[in-house]
């Protein structure tokens, strides 16, 4: 039986599928070392991965969060095995969130050292396929909407952006006296205040209040947050000088 993904609890299916069947496997993307086949097995690991560990919470049996190496398998794969397995973890995916659909909202689930709300899991592959769609085609005007989406600001900080800043911060080696701290500001929204230490980092949303560290558009504030630029620099505007400037894109730097 051929796989299904269900298209309403992931519309951002088709535009995904859409964008790697314009490339070639090989052809490189903005995810810097990463070809349309990486992102492709990616995905599936992030699909799989996201239904394994709801549904053991859905069993009573939790698991641990496995580490990226979950990708090997699936990149071991010729091409047209391995959209099949996307395709198949996709409607896994889809099937336990479905059956998630009778717990609470509110209910905790452990995931990657942190928790996240039983609807985050299919709504964290929704914002892996807007990403990484954008990762393939770049910001044509099609990619650049589906990262402005407000849905995509809430969910890179409430559910993710803990994880977002920690590689950042520990590459910028923080001694114990030094301290970051920023506003990222969009018209017509809540800022993004980002923050870190040596021994912690914090990212919020906060009414607008004071000037910002740098100003720009929803969807590239939400690119800034996953360590990607957009192609046009213009978009990003700050007045506070380049080593204050500097390192706060050093601090967003992704995963």
């Amino acid at each position: 039986m051929k796989s299904h993904v269900d298209m309403d609890r992931f519309p951002e299916w088709q535009p995904f599928a859409d964008a790697v069947a314009r490339r070639r496997p090989d052809n490189g993307t903005w995810c810097e070392a990463w070809t349309v086949r990486d992102i492709v097995a990616h995905q599936a690991g992030n699909a799989e991965e996201l239904a394994r560990v709801l549904a053991g919470h859905l069993a009573g049996e939790p698991v641990e969060t496995r580490g990226f190496d979950r990708e090997i398998p699936f990149r071991a794969m010729n091409d047209a095995d391995l959209w099949d397995a996307l395709l198949d973890r996709m409607s896994l995916l889809g099937d336990v969130a479905e059956a998630g659909d009778g717990l609470p909202a509110d209910t905790d689930v452990g995931w990657t050292g942190r928790t996240m709300k039983v609807p985050q899991f299919a709504e964290h592959m929704r914002e892996e396929l807007v990403l990484h769609s954008w990762d393939i085609t770049g910001d044509d005007p099609a990619a650049q909407a589906r990262l402005g989406e407000a849905w995509m600001t809430d969910h890179s900080v409430v559910a993710v952006g803990r994880p977002l800043l920690a590689k950042g911060a520990k590459d910028l080696g923080l001694t114990d006296d030094d301290r970051i701290e920023a506003r990222l500001r969009v018209p017509d929204a809540d800022d993004i205040v980002v923050s870190a230490d040596a021994n912690s980092t914090t990212i919020t949303l906060a009414a607008i209040d004071g000037d910002p560290t740098l100003e720009t558009d929803p969807a590239a504030r939400v690119l800034l947050l996953w360590g990607r630029r957009p192609a046009d620099p213009a978009r990003v505007c700050s007045r506070v000088g380049p080593q204050t400037l500097g390192r706060v894109r050093s601090l967003l730097s992704g995963y």
